[in-house]
């Protein structure tokens, strides 16, 4: 039988749409050409956050933070879901009044936080640097293993018996009413949503899509040396720059005592390869605030590619002028940059709205793909 409808990709914005989509009586098929959880999902930190960088960004990532929180008690051990909260560190004086700005918006818009002294944040985190001059604490951000908790939502969530996988499945193009398969395969659908990242751009091109390459370390086990996950103030100033590379210090503790520490930001290179120098600057940064890392034993670097959008908003909705006049029944679902994770649940709500017709109930203008539509008929 065909589908009602095809999600191109099985990372975590791909398993939540199936699911939202399974969840409306819909049968799905999702076709990826590796495996569940693989791509982005497989390299990112699994974080889930609350940011403000915009009024859309913030409601996005607080809806579906909320919604994460809604589902961690059905997740499985395995998925390590665990409520950490973030913890926002102020290096300085102009840091610090930059964490009282966050706390006063997150404070309007009902985000349970904390402003933690200096002298209360050396009592909750004794491993940070004692120079630091305070920190913002968002009590209810977590983190989640994506790649397991993807592999949950599309085989064993209650929704998962209208969820067919197909594996080694490259789709070459899409079409109106379905996609073809690198072998010739066709396979038909009445909604195609395409949620692969940056391998979207290989299907429409005129995606405005960008990768920002980044590096990951995990350490040796080291348990109770960190509690919640810790960010410099001056990362979203470093996840927006628009060109070069760039650091920040971001440090997470696993549930298996071992330290997840990032991150970096690369727009010269899409080269899969782990770079030293890189490695280094972003190591020396995290330094900085952790000074006893150097005497930690790092056993594994990777890299992984982000798949940006111009305004760092995800595009979710109808496809538009990005398919070549085959509009009807393709959707996107793609461009969430470094926030897939935090909003892949929510992003799927926003999707499945507008699909079912009741979109009138959420607010999705602001990550609407037609907000791009005057660039593509420029280009």
């Amino acid at each position: 039988m065909s589908p009602d409808a095809l999600i191109i990709g099985a990372g975590i914005v791909g398993a939540a749409c199936a699911a939202e989509l399974a969840a409306l009586g819909m049968r799905v098929d999702v076709l990826d050409a590796q495996r569940i959880g693989g791509g982005a999902t497989a390299a990112g930190m699994g974080h889930i956050v609350v940011m403000n960088d915009s009024p859309a960004e913030l409601a996005l990532s607080l809806y579906s933070r909320d919604l994460w929180l809604q589902l961690a008690p059905q997740l499985r051990a395995r998925d390590a879901f665990a409520r950490c909260g973030t913890l926002w560190i102020a290096a300085d004086e102009e840091e610090w009044q930059a964490a009282r700005a966050m706390h006063a918006v997150f404070a309007a818009n009902g985000v349970a936080a904390q402003l933690l002294d200096a002298a209360e944040l050396r009592a909750c985190e004794p491993a940070l640097a004692e120079s630091m001059a305070g920190a913002l604490r968002t009590e209810h951000d977590s983190i989640v293993y994506a790649p397991t908790a993807a592999e949950w939502l599309l085989t064993q969530s209650p929704q998962a018996a209208n969820i067919r996988v197909r594996l080694g499945a490259t789709v070459t193009s899409i079409c109106a009413g379905g996609v073809t398969l690198d072998g010739g395969e066709r396979i038909s659908a009445a909604h195609v949503v395409v949620s692969n990242g940056l391998g979207a751009a290989q299907l429409l091109p005129s995606l405005p899509l960008q990768a920002k390459k980044g590096h990951l370390l995990i350490t040796d086990r080291y348990p109770g040396l960190i509690h919640h996950q810790l960010l410099e103030l001056g990362y979203i100033k470093s996840a927006h720059h628009a060109s070069g590379t760039s650091v920040a210090f971001n440090a997470q503790p696993r549930p298996t005592g071992q330290l997840l520490i990032g991150s970096s930001r690369q727009f010269d290179s899409t080269d899969p390869t782990v770079e030293l120098p890189v490695l280094a600057q972003m190591l020396q940064r995290a330094a900085q605030y952790l000074p006893v890392l150097p005497t930690l034993n790092g056993i594994r670097a990777w890299t992984g590619f982000r798949a940006a959008s111009p305004d760092g908003l995800p595009l979710i909705g109808p496809v538009g002028d990005f398919a070549c006049g085959l509009t009807r029944g393709v959707w996107l679902a793609v461009g969430h940059e470094g926030l897939g994770v935090t909003t892949s649940l929510a992003t799927a709500k926003l999707l499945a709205a507008q699909i079912a017709g009741s979109a009138a109930s959420i607010p999705v203008e602001p990550y609407l793909p037609v907000r791009f539509a005057e660039q593509v008929v420029h280009d």
